[in-house]
């Protein structure tokens, strides 16, 4: 599958761009997990968005938050793929082109996720280890997770 990976700041997202990605997040996390949330937290206008893209649609995305925003570190966050393309590995991809982005934004240093429960083998198989207990965060397990940056 080829996928077109792009990453923006949020004032460089078109229209279009940004409805992709509000219905994806939208499709998954409130209506496939069944989750009432506040999706928009006024994190998004200071965030960067990395959106994999397959024949013009919108299949994969990350919110690349920079430090201080929502953790001290860099965070990636509202980690998505569409249920079209799940156990192809575009998950894995998308990840592995989020963490580069990090670092090529922030500088390579620590980055923290708040992953749900059960993703948790997915992330440490990234290399991300468990940092906090288990917490509830919209009626699903989560735990904090961090890529810890080691010194050769």
């Amino acid at each position: 599958m080829q996928i077109e990976w792009k990453c923006q700041s949020f004032d460089r997202l078109t229209v279009d761009d940004l409805y992709a990605i509000l219905r994806l997040r939208s499709e998954v996390f409130v209506v496939e997990q069944n989750c009432v949330f506040l999706d928009m937290d006024d994190k998004d206008q200071q965030s960067w968005h990395a959106c994999g893209w397959h024949e013009d649609r919108l299949i994969a995305y990350t919110r690349l938050v920079p430090p201080g925003l929502a953790y001290a570190e860099p965070s990636i966050g509202r980690v998505v793929t569409s249920p079209s393309v799940r156990k192809a590995g575009v998950g894995r991809k998308l990840m592995e082109y989020s963490i580069e982005k990090i670092f090529s934004l922030f500088g390579k240093q620590p980055i923290k996720i708040g992953a749900q429960l059960y993703l948790k083998s997915f992330y440490e198989s990234l290399g991300f280890r468990q940092s906090s207990e288990v917490y509830l965060e919209d009626g699903i397990e989560h735990i904090e997770m961090c890529f810890p940056i080691l010194e050769n």
